[in-house]
């Protein structure tokens, strides 16, 4: 007779629909007992980035799911990601300042809801996929900022166990791409592109670091994209 096997640990997943959330996903799905967690904020492509956190739940078959709306960081704008006035740029006009697509503080959000459902669910591990290599350089994917909210977390929720956990963070996007491959992560279902929501764009910082990341890796990118440099 077989011994049981132990009951796994509850996890949630910060899931927006992008290529390294879906990773983490996948992670998810293997290791914890989870729960997916995705947040729309407003932002320009948050129809298909909803579309595609569904999709990538029903794939890896995780039932428990909870979708919110931040109303708050649209309200205060200052990203082209939630303010029409500003222009998403092509990824050759970013220099080397935090770029314009920076949402301010935004994870913080994110994460606020994900500590607060963890402790009514009972999770102890609350997984994001922030990279900091090969990134646009956005302040909140920092390791450092997971090391102080973690902090934050102990101090601030009533048994103080919950843990962030970044296990994208240090890694090359390329070898993000080989680690879904491996794992059979549904990049079909992904969506990763700042400014459009039928093909992706193929210019924005996003999709170039996709691409990118794909041809380094060997790999062909499964979604569709409006330029001639993306799959079709």
């Amino acid at each position: 007779m077989k011994a049981a096997q132990p009951e796994k640990s509850r996890a949630i997943v910060l899931l927006s629909g992008g290529m390294d959330s879906c990773v983490c996903a996948v992670l998810a799905a293997r290791d914890y007992a989870p729960a997916a967690l995705h947040v729309s904020y407003g932002q320009r492509t948050e129809d298909r980035e909803r579309q595609s956190f569904l999709a990538i739940c029903r794939r890896l078959d995780i039932q428990d799911k909870l979708v919110v709306r931040n109303e708050a960081l649209r309200a205060i704008g200052g990203s082209a990601l939630t303010d029409e006035n500003i222009a998403v740029p092509a990824s050759h006009a970013i220099g080397h300042d935090v770029p314009v697509t920076y949402v301010p503080f935004r994870n913080a959000h994110f994460l606020s809801v994900a500590v607060s459902w963890a402790e009514v669910l009972g999770a102890d591990k609350i997984l994001i996929g922030a990279v900091e290599q090969d990134s646009s350089g956005y302040p909140d994917c920092r390791p450092a900022y997971y090391e102080a909210f973690n902090r934050v977390i102990k101090e601030g929720t009533k048994e103080g166990t919950i843990e962030i956990v970044t296990p994208l963070i240090h890694l090359r996007k390329a070898e993000i791409v080989r680690m879904g491959l491996e794992l059979g992560a549904p990049f079909d279902l992904t969506w990763s592109c700042y400014s459009h929501q039928d093909r992706a764009c193929g210019v924005c910082d996003s999709c170039v670091l996709r691409l990118r990341a794909f041809a380094a890796a060997g790999a062909v990118d499964p979604i569709q994209y409006a330029t001639v440099g993306g799959a079709v």
